[in-house]
């Protein structure tokens, strides 16, 4: 499935003020030797790498469940398609300082994959490109994005499923393993995005956010379930979700959050790893913004599943990683 791409709707205009840094670009347009298109790459472009984290979906019946993650970028942290969504996005929020191209290619079940795995049915099926296929999506786009933001692997800490029965309750050799098979997966991905990065002209910028802090949204998740037995009619889609991502059910939550450690951890020092011998045009940088945010309001959960975020989480997610921006931001110039 192609990618959502929006460009700031009055960028002609802002570009037109004597004060834009794009003005001479805007004179050039004027005087017919760019084309708009030509003007519209000079832009700063973003670029979103994700899973169902980063995309406004939530469960309910299978078949409205597809439609909706065939749609899936019209609403979420990262970007806003309706300018009277109350979520206040990262591509909202940046749109104040400056015109921009935003490029979503996250979907509802993508995983961090291994070479040769091949893409289930099932996400075939919503339309999801796994992180390999995200990757070769943006480094073909024709214009590499300035600023890439990663949020991903949030379905590969489903330590529990396809575990042998004898495991179930001692993990204690199965998630050092799988931790590890995630951080060879991701690098192998992760380097033939810096590898492009570092063959562009223009600076980029490349931020890897570490997974959600799964203590603070499991606690978001009992309040859910607790409100469900006062009241059934709450959050009437809730019960699904244990069925697809048996390592949340309450009894496997704590190994999660483990892993989730884990592959934080390994995220942090890939990328300090990485860095390097970086080329001097490129940063790369790791955030714990998301891995810090506050997800244990039951609020924060969509009111149809209780497992995806809803608005107001989309805002508490936006609001966490564009704090953690400034560095990025100061790196491209765009203030």
């Amino acid at each position: 499935m192609k990618s959502t791409r929006v460009v700031t709707e009055d960028f002609l205009q802002r570009i037109s003020l004597p004060e834009s840094r794009f003005h001479s670009d805007y004179l050039a347009y004027r005087r017919g030797e760019l084309t708009r298109q030509q003007l519209v790459e000079r832009l700063p472009h973003l670029a979103m790498i994700g899973d169902s984290v980063s995309t406004g979906i939530y469960v309910s019946t299978p078949w409205s469940t597809i439609r909706r993650a065939r749609r899936r970028h019209r609403g979420n942290w990262f970007l806003t398609l309706d300018p009277a969504t109350p979520i206040q996005s990262i591509s909202k929020r940046l749109e104040k300082l400056t015109p921009l191209v935003a490029s979503h290619y996250g979907g509802v079940g993508a995983m961090v994959d291994a070479e040769g795995e091949r893409l289930w049915f099932s996400r075939r099926l919503l339309g999801t490109r796994n992180f390999s296929g995200q990757i070769n999506q943006v480094v073909h786009a024709g214009r590499f994005p300035d600023l890439t933001l990663i949020s991903i692997g949030h379905n590969n800490v489903d330590w529990a499923w396809r575990c042998p029965p004898e495991e179930l309750g001692n993990p204690e050799s199965r998630l050092p393993k799988l931790s590890q098979l995630f951080k060879a997966a991701f690098e192998s991905r992760f380097r033939k995005l810096t590898e492009f990065a570092q063959q562009q002209r223009h600076r980029s910028a490349i931020i890897v956010f570490g997974l959600v802090n799964f203590g603070s949204y499991f606690k978001g998740r009992a309040e859910v379930e607790q409100l469900r037995k006062t009241n059934p009619r709450l959050y009437p889609h809730s019960d699904k979700m244990d069925s697809y991502l048996v390592s949340f059910r309450p009894e496997y939550r704590q190994n999660v959050i483990r892993l989730m450690e884990m592959v934080n951890h390994h995220l942090r020092s890939m990328v300090a790893e990485l860095n390097d011998g970086i080329a001097s045009h490129v940063q790369l940088r790791y955030s714990d913004a998301l891995a810090t945010a506050d997800l244990s309001r039951a609020d924060l959960l969509h009111g149809v599943d209780g497992w995806h975020a809803s608005a107001e989480g989309h805002n508490a997610l936006a609001e966490a990683a564009f704090a953690d921006l400034g560095p990025s931001l100061d790196f491209l110039g765009i203030n």
